[in-house]
């Protein structure tokens, strides 16, 4: 089926309607004029209201689309310094100029007489989302946020510069921490400290960074009426179905009726393992002593698989990603001077996504591409929507899309595990791992909630506060003697504190959602997969509970509905002992 997909006719971007065909942003004098029109321009009808807004929203997808390129191409080559310059321009020249005009912009919409002539259905959550702007907007926190964005990125760069020296080879950290699932204990604890102590050589650079993002974060919430910058967040964030206790109640859900079953986890891999104490680096080594899964030896091998799995699963999800290798929209593996972690920007004119990732051979890395393949999906079935808004549903649906992917493909990984007994240890390792996924982003939430509420706080008392709350929700059937000194600064390999803050418990809230959907799809699988897609094609135009409603599961994370979702994958895993 791959090969006869060669053929497929490659997206073309939508002819512009406003802007001239061959416009690129090259400074703000280029761009100066449209936002002027836009802002000038009299509106004497609906008719000339919906042109001005799709005019508005065309220069926004011409901005986004060229800001993300700026952000993938510094990503991928985090030492050449022209792509850091060039995204660094973005951000101080191009951002601040035009943020001025956003909230022009809002007020010009909601103040017309023919606001209420529009559709109701159609731009609903669009302009929900335009109030909710002009409410935060503060002409004073322009040039603030314009500096919180340069200190985000130095996040990148001192992460990305991390390399370790195991056996004489220089490495990046994402391929040391694979030797932490090697059979050899030794190995695993050098690959450990290794990694630690280089992580440990930049913790005050880290600890001073945090301290002036955390600041400056704070002043912006000031600036903007709040009291603290977690409250100016969920505003921010449009967290309009859910607000501050109720994911105070989560983490409290979490800590009852998931905590309980990771630690059996952890007892159960003590014992296959026959260990005395269960030490931080026996966690990744597989519990029945085999070598780790080698599902692939190339990024090359592990697109072709990841897309032959997407086609046993549906023609479309295949195609989507059959496009990307042929517009060449993805760059997989890992090396010296990439920025660290994963993502799938969206492109906004295109409508064709970029995947990023820093793959050496692991299952981490086929989970990944499957967690951004689903990305990507989304921006394909969102790439026709006529409102630029639209195509960025906050992060509680954009991640149910991408973690549902990692589950619905699961009955096909014998495509990367054609033996049976490494296919029943990655489905069990990737299980254990949704399970625990959920006490780590309760911890960085958590903590999160604990830094902005006390903004003013010493790094004495951040370190503490964190080991408080870690040891709250993991790792309890671990021996840290002698670690102590590690365990304070393991924050620091977070990436969404520095970059995106407050943007990580929707990745629990998801995968409750992801759940929900494996678990209607074992059951009814082409209902369950045909709602998965309308609901990623619904974008931002219904709310998360809308959204949520038309994939068939519930947005809900009581504590009564997590006990049934835990124990429909203690199920599941209870199953594959028998496999």
């Amino acid at each position: 089926m791959e090969n006869t997909s060669q053929t497929l006719a490659l997206p073309e971007r939508k002819p512009r309607q406003y802007m001239p065909a061959d416009f690129e942003v090259r400074d703000w004098e280029s761009l100066e004029s449209y936002f002027e029109e836009l802002k000038t321009r009299e509106i004497n009808s609906q008719e000339d209201l919906e042109k001005w807004i799709a005019d508005r929203s065309e220069l926004e997808s011409v901005l986004s689309e060229n800001l993300a390129w700026r952000y993938i191409k510094m990503t991928c080559d985090t030492q050449d310094e022209a792509l850091t310059q060039a995204f660094q321009f973005f951000v101080t020249e191009i951002e601040p100029k035009a943020s001025p005009y956003d909230d022009a912009f809002n007020r010009k919409l909601v103040e017309s007489p023919y606001i209420d002539g529009l559709d109701e259905q159609k731009y609903r959550i669009y302009l929900r989302g335009v109030r909710r702007a002009i409410e935060l907007f503060r002409e004073e926190n322009i040039p603030l946020q314009t500096e919180i964005s340069t200190k985000q990125q130095q996040y990148g760069a001192i992460a990305g510069a991390m390399m370790v020296n195991l056996d004489g080879e220089e490495m990046t950290l994402q391929r040391a921490a694979d030797r932490l699932k090697q059979t050899d204990r030794a190995v695993r604890e050098e690959a450990y400290l290794a990694i630690q102590n280089r992580r440990l050589e930049d913790k005050e650079k880290l600890d001073e960074l945090y301290t002036e993002l955390v600041q400056l974060r704070h002043q912006v919430a000031l600036n903007a009426g709040f009291d603290n910058f977690r409250d100016y967040m969920f505003a921010a964030l449009g967290r309009f179905d859910y607000g501050p206790q109720d994911t105070f109640s989560f983490h409290q859900a979490i800590k009852e009726k998931v905590v309980p079953v990771t630690r059996q986890i952890d007892q159960k891999h003590k014992e296959k393992l026959g260990l005395d104490s269960l030490r931080p680096w026996d966690m990744d080594v597989d519990p029945s002593q085999l070598p780790p899964l080698e599902p692939f030896k190339t990024g090359d091998q592990l697109l072709s698989q990841t897309i032959e799995c997407f086609y046993r699963l549906d023609s479309f999800l295949g195609d989507c990603l059959v496009t990307m290798r042929e517009m060449g929209h993805l760059d997989l593996e890992s090396r010296k001077g990439k920025a660290p972690g994963g993502y799938n920007y969206p492109l906004d004119e295109i409508g064709v996504p970029f995947i990023f990732m820093n793959a050496t051979s692991s299952l981490r890395d086929v989970v990944t591409l499957l967690h951004e393949g689903g990305h990507a999906v989304h921006s394909f079935l969102t790439r026709d929507l006529p409102l630029n808004a639209a195509k960025h549903p906050p992060s509680e649906v954009a991640e149910l899309a991408s973690m549902s992917m990692e589950l619905l493909t699961l009955d096909h990984w014998d495509i990367f595990f054609p033996n049976q007994e490494d296919l029943v240890r990655a489905k069990r390792q990737h299980l254990e791992g949704v399970l625990e996924t959920f006490p780590w982003v309760a911890t960085i939430d958590k903590f999160q909630h604990w830094v902005y509420e006390n903004p003013n706080h010493t790094v004495e008392e951040r370190h503490l506060n964190w080991v408080r709350i870690f040891e709250e929700f993991n790792l309890q059937e671990v021996d840290w003697s002698g670690l102590e000194h590690i365990k304070p600064y393991i924050w620091q390999k977070q990436l969404h504190l520095y970059e995106v803050p407050f943007y990580y418990v929707e990745y629990a809230m998801a995968q409750l959602g992801a759940v929900a959907v494996w678990k209607r799809y074992k059951s009814e699988p082409e209902a369950a997969l045909e709602g998965y897609k309308k609901a990623l094609s619904l974008g931002y135009t219904a709310t998360i509970g809308e959204i949520y409603a038309a994939a068939g599961i519930r947005f809900d994370f009581s504590s009564e509905y997590i006990q049934t979702l835990v124990d429909f994958v203690k199920d599941e895993l209870a199953q594959l002992d028998h496999k």
